[in-house]
């Protein structure tokens, strides 16, 4: 992880391989392209994610073959991938906008579930904040630039509310779990 306890694209990557297998077991072939797919998709090809190797997962004894499996080849998460993932998904959140972090957040969502109540809730509350943090990073932007009009001033009350419907949205959320 980084210094900030926010996830690496490698990281991202680890994140991604153990929240599928921790639903079920699959071929090593079906995770490779089930994560590709997810990234792909969330964020576009990415050699600096995509490079990651379910081979080290192996290496590393958070996945191993499913015993009794003939071929060898279909892969589940071990106790120690399933401390990992626990541990991925409890990363921080950074406050900028990017597309690793746009991944990271689809995958906080996407195995939101794995958590219990209380962890569900923490991490919807630590995304509330880093979309805190973004609306009072550009109306800061806005309010320096305030008299300059035209078209910055636009896009920065398009974005700033934009945010402010996300973070409408994850109160909402906050408030069912």
């Amino acid at each position: 992880m980084y210094a900030d306890n926010t996830l690496t694209p490698k990281e991202a990557t680890r994140l991604c391989a153990l929240g599928m297998l921790s639903a079920e077991a699959m071929p090593y072939a079906d995770l490779a392209n089930g994560v590709r797919h997810f990234i792909s998709h969330v964020m576009g090809p990415s050699l600096d994610v995509l490079g990651t190797s379910i081979e080290l997962l192996k290496y590393e004894g958070l996945v191993h073959p499913v015993a009794g499996d003939s071929n060898g080849d279909r892969l589940e998460i071990t106790a120690k991938g399933r401390a990992e993932l626990i541990e991925l998904l409890g990363a921080n959140i950074r406050a900028s906008e990017n597309d690793l972090n746009k991944l990271i957040v689809a995958l906080k969502f996407r195995f939101l579930d794995l958590l219990d109540g209380p962890g569900r809730a923490h991490q919807i509350e630590m995304l509330a904040h880093a979309v805190d943090s973004e609306m009072a990073r550009l109306e800061a932007l806005r309010d320096h630039h305030g008299t300059d009009g035209g078209h910055l001033i636009e896009w920065l009350d398009r974005e700033i509310e934009s945010l402010a419907r996300r973070r409408d949205w994850l109160e909402a959320k906050l408030s069912r779990i």
